[in-house]
């Protein structure tokens, strides 16, 4: 059994480097998967629930920063057939389990995300641009790789919502006229420590 209080401390929602965060999750690689499920990780489930009332089921879908594999098999369950995943450790897509969840990974980086604009109608970040993750900075520039009308679907934890910044990026964003909320919900998102999240749809206008 997981001692709770020894994984996912408080630390781990806090500004760091990206290099830093990076061996964050390397380290964790072979323990993730099985940690936050044990502590009832609600908000992939969430997501792919919400986004399945706005994206067509046979729609391409890249699971942006999907680590072991989680919200892909959450988009799975809900009908998603087409879906390829990137993440920026290296370590965790080592992880991802041999199910069939993904049509093809690759190991991307933050200054190359490794897809072209338009390449995907809709862009999954669950648990991505959020404190401790990727920085607010990171949501624009996946904006913009968006196709007209496409969607991107992700989260901010109650950690995140605390932190202005990631707000501030979001509302830059619709704005500037780049994109706009069709859906927001807060509910779930660790259960045994009663955090939740905000599950976001975008739509690129």
């Amino acid at each position: 059994m997981t001692d709770k209080k020894d994984v996912l401390q408080p630390s781990l929602w806090t500004p760091r480097p990206v290099e830093e965060t990076i061996a964050v999750y390397a380290d964790w690689a072979d323990r993730y998967h099985a940690e936050v499920t044990e502590r009832g990780y609600q908000t992939p489930a969430r997501l792919a629930k919400a986004l399945a009332q706005f994206a067509p089921l046979d729609a391409e879908i890249l699971d942006f920063g999907c680590g072991t594999g989680i919200g892909g098999a959450a988009l799975r369950k809900v009908g998603f057939q087409t879906i390829d995943g990137t993440d920026v450790t290296k370590e965790m897509l080592d992880q991802v389990k041999d199910g069939g969840i993904y049509r093809k990974t690759w190991h991307s980086s933050p200054t190359d995300i490794g897809f072209d604009a338009g390449a995907y109608p809709v862009i999954v970040a669950v648990g991505v641009i959020s404190l401790g993750a990727a920085p607010p900075e990171t949501l624009a520039p996946l904006v913009d790789k968006m196709p007209s009308d496409g969607l991107l679907a992700m989260s901010y934890n109650d950690p995140t919502l605390a932190d202005p910044s990631y707000e501030d990026a979001l509302e830059a964003v619709c704005n500037a006229g780049l994109a706009e909320v069709i859906f927001r919900e807060h509910g779930g998102h660790l259960d045994d420590v009663g955090m939740g999240s905000d599950v976001i749809i975008l739509r690129h206008t």
